[in-house]
């Protein structure tokens, strides 16, 4: 989380930024409230993109398809404006890092009960997604957001806006959209997609959780090297518990059909009767997790509102 910059607008719509939160090829997401006090994060969709009428027109398709998806494990869509000269969606803030963070930087990989229970909780998410009739096409570490109650899953959908730009290295194929190292065999070669490919997707970020590795190697070696190993050869689940290694192999077979349905991946993390409701029934992450992420919240509280003075300081 970071200050704004003068660059930066003062509002989006109805709601007043307090601070940054990141940015990635879609445009500028900023921590925000709205004027009844609800803390949202706004994703402000970059200028280019936006003078694309093909690009907005999929972003407003896939803006209302994300609006109806229901449930307690995403991030809800709240509101958007479309039609602005610079379009913007709102959704819930979900007050937690995501688990490319827990991972890759803050703590390492997680213990097997909880990559369980980040299994439970993201075939969960996804079941509502796909309910909705939206296939995610990019569910990777950066997407989910780790709390004390379980995983949010954020992004859904959006990411297939992107298909329609053929500039910048992105394809009408969409092959291109979505992160290599968590792409499904059927993306890369540019193959119809079905929710089949989030299932695929759903395998390596828990084979990432559970060894934070990637099971098919990184992009050091080149991207199409590494879009040839997820196609072509069979992922690297070295470190991924003996509990947890049969499904997380299923998850990634290369063929679609052969893959587990959510209902049943849920069945196989043995933690279906411990989520409920959009929660973990017991403590699902490590003591120094859930400390950590105590103190992430207390940074949200501390956002300063931009539009509001400090109190004055008592002379004397």
């Amino acid at each position: 989380m970071d200050k704004l910059g003068p660059g930066d607008p003062p509002g989006i719509g109805a709601y007043r930024l307090l601070a940054r939160l990141g940015a990635g090829g879609m445009g500028q997401v900023y921590l925000a409230r709205s004027d009844r006090g609800r803390t949202v994060a706004v994703k402000l969709i970059r200028r280019e993109l936006a003078q694309q009428e093909e690009f907005r027109a999929r972003f407003r398709q896939e803006v209302h398809a994300a609006r109806q998806v229901g449930g307690d494990w995403t991030a809800p869509v709240l509101d958007a404006d479309t039609e602005a000269p610079v379009p913007w969606v709102a959704t819930g803030y979900v007050a937690g890092p995501s688990l490319q963070q827990v991972v890759g930087h803050d703590h390492g990989a997680l213990p097997e009960r909880s990559v369980r229970i980040l299994a439970a909780g993201l075939a969960h998410a996804l079941k509502d997604i796909h309910a909705a009739g939206i296939i995610h096409r990019d569910l990777k570490p950066s997407n989910v957001l780790v709390t004390i109650d379980g995983p949010r899953v954020i992004d859904f959908g959006i990411a297939r806006a992107l298909e329609t730009v053929t500039d910048g290295g992105l394809t009408r194929t969409g092959a291109l959209v979505g992160s290599p190292g968590f792409m499904a065999p059927e993306q890369v070669r540019g193959d119809r997609i079905t929710p089949a490919c989030d299932v695929f997707c759903l395998g390596s970020v828990l084979a990432y959780a559970a060894t934070g590795t990637f099971p098919f190697g990184t992009a050091n070696s080149g991207v199409h090297a590494l879009m040839f190993r997820i196609a072509q050869e069979e992922p690297d689940l070295a470190g991924v518990p003996e509990g947890i290694a049969d499904l997380v192999r299923d998850c990634l077979k290369k063929d679609p059909a052969a893959r587990p349905t959510l209902d049943r991946v849920l069945e196989r993390t043995g933690a279906e009767d411990t989520v409920a409701g959009g929660r973990s029934r017991d403590p699902w992450l490590p003591g120094a997790l859930v400390a950590q992420l105590g103190r992430h919240a207390v940074r949200l509280l501390d956002a300063e509102d931009p539009q509001t003075p400090a109190p004055p300081v008592p002379a004397g």
